[in-house]
């Protein structure tokens, strides 16, 4: 049996001693920029959210301020209905009138 020289032997333990040792400091490392990763797409998710109500409270305001400025037109246009309805009384006594007149015949 060959006998392996001493040195070889100190050099290939301290090696493995040396992965061995540095896997929990790989380990915590890869965990931080997991983290780090996370977070930062959270921010970006949190970003992309205020934007999307700012959005929708300056639509709603648009909406809210039509409406207001609407309100004149909405009672204008309420009162011309009623005005063109007047006539509705009379048009439906004529077409009663025409009705009986054909079943008269």
């Amino acid at each position: 049996m060959a006998t392996v020289n001493d040195q070889i032997t100190d050099a290939v333990t301290q090696t493995s001693v040396k992965v061995v040792a540095e896997a929990p400091a790989m380990a915590m490392g890869n965990i931080y920029q997991s983290m780090a990763h996370s977070t930062g797409i959270l921010f970006e998710n949190a970003v992309s959210a205020q934007q999307q109500q700012n959005t929708l409270a300056q639509a709603a305001t648009n909406q809210g301020v039509m409406q207001i400025y609407s309100v004149d037109t909405t009672a204008g246009a309420a009162a011309t209905e009623k005005v063109a309805q007047a006539g509705v009384a009379d048009n439906l006594t004529s077409l009663l009138t025409v009705l009986k007149s054909f079943q008269d015949k």
